[in-house]
């Protein structure tokens, strides 16, 4: 019988602990806040190459809202070193080119923590497009 109590207070907890770590690394006022010598993000579409967790749908639902419709790409002349992109001649990453908005844009700069861990760059994709890419911070 204990036993029972306890897989359902685990049962109960687990999704609450998650919901609460979800809010607090994506919503919360308390964990980022924008650095203030980051310009504003400016209006209009902004497109962004991704690698990582955006790559899937459900991290995208929750980090901006709606999973949006990703284009496949690849990023020549970098190659993936753990969560970041490296330059390195002959290297290739593939990912996804997502269409933001930029409340959405804001959001993902949250999710990336601009100005912390990660920068927003200008980066060239294989079709020639320049748009955004986050890479860790030196």
């Amino acid at each position: 019988m204990r036993m029972r109590h306890g897989l359902a207070a685990l049962a109960i907890a687990s999704p609450l602990a998650l919901a609460g770590w979800l809010w607090l690394t994506m919503l919360s006022p308390f964990t980022y806040e924008r650095p203030e010598h980051l310009a504003p993000v400016a209006e209009g579409p902004h497109r962004v190459f991704v690698y990582g967790t955006l790559t899937h749908a459900p991290i995208r639902w929750l980090v901006y809202g709606r999973v949006g419709n990703p284009e496949p790409a690849l990023l020549e002349g970098y190659q993936r070193d753990g969560l970041d992109l490296q330059k390195a001649p002959g290297g290739r990453v593939e990912g996804l080119v997502l269409t933001v908005d930029a409340r959405e844009l804001a959001r993902l700069d949250r999710y990336e923590r601009l100005g912390i861990r990660y920068d927003r760059v200008r980066v060239t994709l294989a079709d020639g497009r320049r748009i955004w890419a986050y890479r860790r911070r030196d």
